[in-house]
């Protein structure tokens, strides 16, 4: 029964949410390397209003938080901006505004123009001013540049408030540079140097002057740059030289990916800036590329968004998910820790540098609270091994694999009734530990919500997977009765599942069992990610489906997290009734699973309909779940990541359900079982789609209902085959 929201208890502001107080006038662009990130508005500013989530961050502390560009006083006008298809560079055009003196015009607008460009290279924000003058007659200006740190630990930004934090200083250190110094109450030191060329006119602790006299067509240049922690003069490469130096570090993180070029240019668009957000996302680790989680809140390691972009570019590019295994791995919890949420074998769900990290104000230096990045791990090691047939890094991994499985068949369950639940060791950590970790998102059908430990739906589909995988992996090493162990367990974790979640009154699987096992029975769409798992019984699919693709839950851009008409459905927010680009990606990888490919492409097309609407054709973290209306675009989401690694990576997963890869290793084949193009790819060509040391350039056509390939190019020993089968 829905009730009103006046019935329902209102609930405190979540811990560590993300804080939103005011709109943001101008728009945000976003540019990452490694540990560093900026996040500045459209005119190369940062700081200067907006929701005050902008600065240059690195190790999860903003090392720059003011950065503003005057002209003779004044803001310049912006002409345009754009960051490149790369992600390597922002742009921006800038030009004078009219200036009056005394009452009297002496400058019209347009005649100074401005070209700022900035990039990042390692921990240092490059940045170049071109300064031109456009008029008849030579002028006189002032070009002033504002600094300022305040060295805020990433949470402070987010809203998260602090009784108390560390000493500032700054310091003039020689006519060029500036360092802004930060001694934490970690006991570490950070520092902010801030160095300008040519020296400026006049320079102080938080700005930098230039009085310029510029001839008709005359320009200057001006270069400014920005390292965080830096003792002494930093070692910097000249701007064009950083530049070329940051291109060549994004193109090597893709050298052995599949390319996807179409027929429609707008889907080209698309996966061009879905590629170039995911190679500037991946960040080089001691253990291989990692794909960040997102920017500005999640640029770190997240181990259940990490595992799921790896699953979701496992077709076009496997070495990411050999990084992601490999560092998890390597932070496996060992230990016990409480506020950590650390148990052995449990994988961590976030990694965190920052002084509050530190000082555990807040839990997440490494933290262990979610429930289903563990049976993830183990999933995405099976896929990968079936991917690619890479052993030896199995090999490597089968510790950290049982490992992972003894938590999941012990600590995980409880109350020992075969499901996997989740309750918060302490206070501090989350409430939630599913991916919808709100503090509201998971709740009864009349709004009350659910009281721990909590059965997610779609987590007890991961840990199905994982025991069929763990089980396969156990086969291939001669460990037979741990695999017949595993699959047994298996077949039973299916059987109860389906007895205790079914729920045939809504034609879907409830939500999740609460501490009484009583079922949670809301449509939502997890239950989409059950048929992702292959928990789901086959006869129950296309009646998911069916469900799944209503108006209550499809908007006409996407399936809903929950469907309109639930107690606590809202459209605006986090994980009632919004909507999440890779959670329908994974729900479009459920459907192919069963042969329901018309539902594939239903899904596939509204996702493309929403990225051709959005900036840069960005699919953002999530937008709101309004329902679809001729001539408008879907509405954004204030504060979602942008970019964000799982919704980056969804083109690429529509288009392996879509096409239904699959691979074989051991023969040497690449098979697409019932291939299906939506309505708006007349054709598809993959490029370096590679099978172990081999690779094919393929061309997918459309012809109706029906596709056709053409194979333009081999490399090694190679098959390709279509298969038409359930």
């Amino acid at each position: 029964m829905s009730v009103a929201y006046s019935d329902v208890e209102i609930t405190p502001q979540a811990p560590f949410a993300v804080a939103v107080t005011e709109s943001t006038a101008r728009p945000r662009r976003s540019l990452k390397h490694g540990d560093t990130f900026i996040l500045l508005d459209s005119h190369g500013d940062l700081g200067l209003g907006g929701d005050g989530a902008d600065g240059l961050f690195h190790n999860d502390t903003r090392y720059l938080s003011l950065l503003g560009l005057t002209l003779d006083g004044a803001p310049p006008l912006l002409l345009g901006s754009t960051i490149y298809d790369n992600n390597t560079l922002m742009s921006s055009d800038l030009t004078n505004p009219d200036i009056y003196r005394e009452g009297r015009l002496v400058r019209p607008k347009d005649t100074i123009h401005i070209v700022r460009q900035l990039f990042l290279w390692r921990d240092t924000a490059y940045q170049r001013l071109v300064v031109r003058n456009y008029g008849d007659q030579a002028v006189d200006l002032t070009l002033a540049v504002a600094f300022d740190a305040d060295f805020a630990d990433l949470f402070e930004v987010r809203g998260t408030p602090r009784q108390r934090r560390g000493a500032m200083t700054r310091a003039i250190v020689d006519p060029g540079r500036v360092v802004l110094s930060y001694n934490g109450l970690d006991r570490r030191l950070r520092r902010t140097a801030v160095a300008f060329d040519p020296e400026p006119t006049e320079l102080s602790a938080k700005s930098a002057s230039y009085r310029l006299t510029l001839a008709p067509g005359e320009l200057r240049l001006i270069f400014q740059t920005t390292t965080c922690d830096t003792d002494a003069a930093p070692m910097l490469q000249p701007f064009l030289r950083g530049l070329r130096n940051a291109r060549r570090d994004l193109r090597r993180v893709a050298q052995n990916a599949t390319t996807v070029e179409s027929g429609n240019d707008i889907f080209n668009e698309v996966l061009c800036r879905s590629m170039s957000d995911l190679c500037m996302l991946i960040t080089d680790t001691p253990q291989g590329p990692y794909p960040y989680a997102g920017i500005p809140w999640y640029s770190t390691t997240f181990g259940r968004d990490g595992i799921i972009t790896a699953m979701q570019m496992l077709a076009f590019n496997p070495g990411i998910a050999r990084g992601v295994l490999r560092r998890l791995a390597a932070f496996q919890a060992r230990t016990e820790d409480p506020l950590a949420d650390a148990r052995p074998g449990k994988i961590v769900h976030e990694m965190r540098n920052g002084e509050m990290a530190a000082l555990r104000e807040v839990p997440f230096g490494l933290y262990y609270g979610s429930v289903d990045a563990t049976p993830l791990f183990v999933m995405l090691a099976g896929l990968y091994a079936e991917r690619t047939g890479d052993e030896a890094t199995i090999d490597e991994l089968w510790p950290a694999i049982e490992a992972a499985l003894a938590w999941i068949e012990g600590p995980a369950d409880r109350d020992g009734d075969g499901f996997v639940e989740y309750y918060r060791a302490t206070e501090q950590g989350l409430a939630n530990q599913g991916w919808k970790d709100s503090h509201d998102a998971i709740f009864h059908a009349d709004g009350r919500l659910a009281e721990g430990p909590i059965a997610l739906a779609e987590v007890q589909g991961y840990v199905y997977a994982a025991k069929r995988h763990a089980a396969r992996l156990a086969r291939r090493r001669g460990l037979d009765a741990r695999a017949d162990a595993l699959d047994a367990a298996a077949d039973r974790l299916a059987a109860a599942f389906e007895q205790a979640f079914w729920c045939p009154e809504l034609g879907i699987y409830a939500l999740a069992l609460d501490g009484a096992k009583q079922p949670c029975r809301v449509r939502t769409s997890n239950a989409g990610q059950v048929l992702f798992s292959g928990i789901c019984a086959y006869e129950r699919a296309a009646e998911i489906a069916h469900e799944l693709l209503r108006p209550q839950y499809f908007a006409g851009w996407g399936i809903r997290t929950v469907a309109a008409g639930e107690a606590r459905f809202n459209p605006m927010s986090y994980h009632n009734g919004s909507i999440w680009p890779h959670d329908n990606a994974l729900i479009a990888l459920g459907f192919a699973r069963y042969g329901l490919k018309r539902s594939v492409e239903q899904v596939f097309q509204g996702m493309f309909d929403a990225a051709a609407y959005m900036d840069l054709r960005r699919l953002p973290e999530l937008f709101c779940g309004f329902q679809r209306r001729s001539g408008r675009g879907p509405t954004l989401y204030p504060v979602a990541c942008a970019p964000q690694a799982w919704a980056s990576a969804t083109p690429f997963a529509l288009l392996e359900a879509a096409l239904g890869l699959e691979f074989a290793p051991a023969s040497g084949e690449i098979r697409l079982r019932n291939p299906r193009l939506p309505r708006f790819l007349s054709e598809v060509v993959l490029r370096n789609l590679r099978l172990g040391e081999a690779s094919v350039d393929l061309l997918v056509r459309r012809h109706g209902d029906e596709v056709s390939t053409e194979l333009l190019h081999t490399n090694g020993k190679i098959e390709v085959s279509i298969t038409f089968a359930r």
